[in-house]
């Protein structure tokens, strides 16, 4: 039996999270054809809004693309891969694999760099592995495993040996400062329900004109229609008829990102870090402590914490979704040793986590949790 679809429910997990309400609010405007010149319009606004998230140049093309960010992943590698190609992954988690099954599918020679669960990639491996290489991919924030990767250090590398480099930016752009121009990324792609709120259904991409220069020295065609960056550029930037648009799942992405952009991006990462610290403060009697060791590997919007020993993992979430809380447990090796609580756009707000709080005093039958997160959070970050 379905439930009421208007129960209020309490999304705790790395996406989706609950949806903005200035992109809830735009989900209700009248429907208009996606060749019409107002949504021309509003599609010139969400480009240049996408610049400033993404941290580009002027110039930077940038698009939404009508599916999530697994398709923002596979377009990058149909557009910038050819077979035999030479292409290093760095893989520490379900996301990094991700991106090395799609790139051999494209026919690359994959070479991986690796790091052990819940440890950052190494930049000496990577500068160990590139000669040869012609593309370097990597997860900035890797969501299985609440890992923060080094996107900076390895761009640095990337660009002294001449190679392309994609970054998966799902878990960090939106809710942090990304500086794609600067660091030298020349691919990235986020989800719309991850760090901005808007519904699923859209990715966020950049595309650097080196990018753009090296699928044009491509020797065969895209394999992949649907995202073919020229394709995609017929219509956002040519107005030529490519393929039907969501509109409205439009209306809703430029609304979220509007508003996070009004917020500000130091602001919503200050944010995160505090509703973040006040839940390990709260968690941490109980025997919750970081998964990851090294706190500048920690990635803020997933946090994963290891659960105390004897723990119920899969009795306590069922528990809390029966009180329309949702909570997130590990992958793979990991499920039954963590959980990934998400702090993204509206996840990362106090009220969702006191109801957690609350909700876990009364099934463990513990004292002091809502107490203990609500003293952690005065003061309030400027």
């Amino acid at each position: 039996m379905f439930e009421d679809p208007y129960t209020e429910h309490v999304l705790l997990t790395p996406g989706p999270t609950p949806i903005h309400p200035r992109a809830q609010q735009a989900l209700m405007r009248p429907m208009l054809g996606h060749m019409d010149p107002e949504i021309f319009a509003l599609n010139t606004e969400i480009q240049a809004d996408l610049r400033a998230m993404y941290g580009t140049t002027d110039t930077t093309f940038t698009a939404l693309l009508a599916g999530t960010g697994s398709l923002g992943m596979e377009a990058g590698f149909a557009n910038l891969v050819e077979s035999g190609d030479e292409v290093l992954v760095c893989a520490n988690g379900s996301f990094g694999r991700r991106m090395a099954d799609m790139a051999t599918r494209y026919g690359a020679n994959v070479r991986l760099v690796t790091a052990p669960l819940g440890e950052a990639i190494d930049p000496d491996d990577v500068a160990a592995q590139m000669n040869g290489v012609q593309m370097v991919a990597v997860v900035h924030g890797e969501t299985s495993t609440g890992v923060l990767n080094p996107v900076p250090q390895i761009a640095q590398i990337a660009r002294q040996h001449g190679a392309l480099l994609t970054v998966d930016a799902v878990t960090t752009a939106g809710m942090e400062p990304f500086h794609m121009a600067e660091w030298g990324v020349d691919y990235a792609y986020t989800g719309a329900q991850k760090c901005l709120s808007a519904p699923p259904g859209l990715a966020p991409v950049a595309i650097s004109d080196r990018a753009l220069a090296r699928y044009h020295a491509r020797r065969t065609p895209t394999p992949l229609w649907y995202c073919d960056f020229e394709g995609l550029r017929d219509y956002w930037e040519r107005h030529t008829y490519h393929h039907t648009v969501p509109v409205n799942l439009h209306y809703a992405l430029h609304a979220a990102l509007r508003a996070a952009l009004d917020e500000g991006m130091l602001n919503r990462k200050a944010r995160v870090q505090h509703v973040g610290q006040a839940i390990q403060t709260a968690l941490a009697p109980l025997g919750f402590t970081p998964y990851v060791q090294r706190p500048e590997d920690r990635l803020p919007t997933v946090l994963a914490l290891r659960l105390p020993d004897g723990f119920d993992d899969a009795g306590v979430r069922r528990a809390l979704r029966e009180r329309h809380i949702s909570v997130t447990g590990g992958l793979g090796a990991t499920a039954g040793l963590i959980w990934r609580l998400g702090l993204m756009g509206e996840t990362a707000r106090p009220a969702p986590y006191r109801a957690l709080m609350n909700a876990l005093e009364d099934l463990l039958g513990v004292q002091g949790l809502t107490a203990r997160f609500d003293a952690a959070l005065e003061p309030v970050p400027v």
